[in-house]
């Protein structure tokens, strides 16, 4: 996080630590679709919590998706991260998730990967 100041650091963290709890309440044994971004890229992955393991992940930093994006830090970058990330744990056997924003507010980048994961076929 660059460019960040201490507290603001110390905010995002306490808003994820809020937004993880709650999630863990909710979840009832369905995996996590948990979202980070940067100013630069999008990276999702599928975490199944009850064993600690990664079912699925995709970023805009893969050498496909470099390919057909403009750049990685835009809505067009989430939409292909999301469906992509949508398509590679429904092979893996995940059908329903619990959607993780990771203390980032549903606006923008994060709506559009959720929407994109939606429309592939992921519950959430």
């Amino acid at each position: 996080m660059a460019g960040t100041n201490s507290r603001e650091k110390a905010r995002l963290q306490r808003r994820r630590g809020r937004v993880r709890g709650a999630l863990a309440r909710a979840a009832n044994g369905r995996p996590r679709l948990s979202v980070f971004r940067s100013s630069k890229h999008i990276y999702a992955q599928v975490i199944d919590d009850s064993n600690g393991h990664t079912v699925a992940t995709a970023s805009s930093l893969e050498k496909d998706m470099r390919g057909k994006l403009k750049t990685g830090a835009d809505t067009a970058a989430a939409v292909e991260v999301g469906k992509l990330v949508a398509e590679r744990a429904k092979a893996a056997g995940v059908d329903a998730v619990i959607f993780d924003r990771g203390g980032y507010i549903y606006h923008g980048r994060v709506k559009a990967l959720a929407d994109a994961a939606r429309e592939t076929g992921l519950e959430f």
